[in-house]
């Protein structure tokens, strides 16, 4: 199954956070933060939302920072997504 966002929407697959820290010291699970830098899956194709013509300006396969607590999650064939408003994206990681 393939999600196709619509509107402004935008499909993203969070990056883990590293398990361990630079000096070197393992995190237990609770103790990770929530990641906020995603990798994006797909794409809406933007148009008019709101009265307003919103273009899209990331693609499929930009590294971004989120808003921390953006967006709905949903588990697709085992793999976890969060569908987010490009609005909520506040960042393209180069």
């Amino acid at each position: 199954m393939k999600l196709k966002p619509l509107a402004d929407r935008v499909v993203i697959k969070m990056i883990e956070a590293e398990e361990t820290t630079k000096s070197g010291i393992i995190l237990a699970g609770n103790a990770k933060e929530k990641p906020s830098i995603a990798e994006i899956v797909e794409v809406g194709p933007g148009g008019i939302v709101d009265g307003k013509e919103i273009v899209m300006t990331v693609k499929k396969g930009d590294r971004v920072i989120t808003s921390k607590y953006a967006g709905t999650e949903i588990k697709l064939d085992g793999t976890e997504y969060v569908v987010v408003r490009q609005s909520d994206i506040l960042a393209v990681v180069e």
